[in-house]
């Protein structure tokens, strides 16, 4: 039997079309760099070979695994698969040898599982392609539905007496209904998408967002858009309506990511990445060719640059000139602080 060392794994409960395409999977204990006897476990039930692999798990192999578990002390794994016994929906087992582009749907829910479990970071994994592998669905109040066998569900529903409802269609579900991080609140669950990384201490507002692969440290107070591929650092806060521009948007490389104590104004917006102490005045959208006149202690014009030649760094305040309409940058004599007792969640 193959004991090859595993970068992740997990077993868990999804959901399938009618052609037997995974429209999504509930990994309620996933593991990052699992112990061997764990992953002898999972191997054996799974029949594993090598390699990333997702495989359908089946009910007469419960028993086995969730004693195989037990016998290695994995106690809390072994009754989760005990209580699969009892689904009406499809199991699986999905080993990740390594951290290669995902190549199934059940390996991109692996991997967003383990961001919003905290157990990596935003940038730490491999996400790519995985986009393009998950269907759009339908999040109903009876789960997840193939938009394909929508209208059929819905009439089926309305015979029975009941409306079913369509909560979102996306590639994406609420991260609630998966992972609830300990010590956030969130105010709309709707807002924070399977995948995001909310850090300890993390509020997240009514017209706050997060994307996948994208997050906070903790604490922090989002009021604005955290879009994919961006990462707040402790102590920041995201005025309401403000942006965070994502790499995503425009096909650019630029890792957008805010520093430790910054600001963003209300509706203000960054396409550059801030370093630590940072503030951007509200209603001021900074993009990387932004032009800015930097001051120096006095007051005083030094040079024009563009934004970018300023990303990353610490201690600059960002605002725009009510008289002459340009955009200035200075010492940021001061850094926000944030009401701890708000953010003991």
């Amino acid at each position: 039997m193959s004991t090859t060392k595993i970068f992740a794994c997990g077993f868990g409960v999804g959901t399938q079309n009618a052609k037997g395409e995974w429209l999504e999977v509930y990994y309620p204990k996933p593991l990052l760099n699992p112990a061997p006897e764990i992953v002898e476990a999972l191997q054996a039930a799974c029949q594993y070979s090598e390699g990333n692999q997702s495989c359908t798990l089946t009910v007469d192999r419960l028993s086995a695994l969730s004693e195989a578990l037990d016998a290695v002390n994995a106690h809390d794994l072994a009754v989760i698969a005990e209580q699969m016994k009892r689904s009406h929906r499809p199991l699986v087992i999905t080993l990740l040898a390594e951290d290669a582009d995902p190549q199934s749907t059940p390996e991109v829910y692996l991997k967003l599982h383990l961001l919003s479990h905290r157990l990596v970071k935003p940038h730490q994994i491999n996400l790519t392609g995985a986009f393009g592998l998950l269907k759009n669905v339908a999040w109903t109040t009876d789960g997840a539905i193939d938009l394909e066998e929508l209208p059929a569900r819905q009439l089926q529903a309305r015979m029975e007496g009941r409306i079913l409802t369509v909560e979102s269609i996306d590639k994406f579900p609420r991260m609630a209904d998966y992972v609830i991080p300990t010590g956030v609140r969130i105010a709309d669950a709707s807002r924070v998408r399977l995948g995001a990384y909310l850090g300890e201490g993390t509020t997240i507002m009514h017209e706050g967002f997060v994307n996948f692969n994208a997050g906070t440290e903790g604490p922090s107070m989002i009021e604005g858009r955290v879009s994919a591929g961006v990462f707040i650092g402790a102590g920041s806060d995201l005025g309401g309506g403000c942006s965070t521009m994502g790499t995503l948007s425009g096909g650019g490389s630029i890792i957008i990511s805010v520093g430790e104590r910054c600001l963003l104004g209300a509706n203000s917006g960054i396409g550059i990445p801030l370093g630590d102490r940072c503030t951007v005045e509200a209603g001021l959208y900074l993009t990387a060719g932004t032009k800015v006149v930097l001051l120096d202690a006095a007051g005083q014009e030094v040079k024009t640059l563009a934004a970018r030649e300023l990303a990353g760094q610490t201690d600059l305040l960002f605002r725009r000139n009510s008289l002459n309409g340009r955009v200035e940058c200075l010492a940021n004599r001061s850094a926000v602080e944030l009401n701890a007792a708000l953010h003991k969640n």
